[in-house]
């Protein structure tokens, strides 16, 4: 069973930066694209990047020109460098892939806290 597996949390303050990363680990596997969420406490998960298994990105507009989504396919790792953090970025930070080989299934990490102080 393949599992995805957030590092790079923490405390910073405001203008600060961090990197996030997300590795997937299993058997026999194969990922088309990954995704960064994020969850604000009291507020939905919202998506806040993604990036194909080609390399084409999104961002959501809160985050555009402040973080960079990348990818290693040969390590099965997405990152997610953040920078200019503001105090509503604070929130748990989810991975989550599509897994389309041995079976499409949906991957969840288990999160992955940021907390940026003013």
């Amino acid at each position: 069973q393949v599992q995805l597996v957030e590092s790079g949390g923490g405390l910073v303050q405001a203008g600060g930066s961090l990197r996030l990363s997300c590795a997937a680990s299993g058997s026999i596997f194969m990922i088309n694209a990954m995704r960064w969420y994020r969850q604000a406490p009291g507020k939905q998960r919202e998506l806040v990047a993604l990036i194909t298994r080609g390399g084409t990105t999104n961002y959501a507009d809160s985050v555009k020109g402040r973080f960079t989504i990348s990818r290693d396919n040969a390590k099965n790792t997405v990152y997610l460098q953040m920078s200019s953090l503001k105090p509503e970025d604070t929130g748990v930070y989810y991975c989550n892939a599509d897994q389309i080989l041995p079976k499409v299934l949906e991957l969840w990490g288990q999160g992955t806290l940021v907390t940026v102080s003013s």
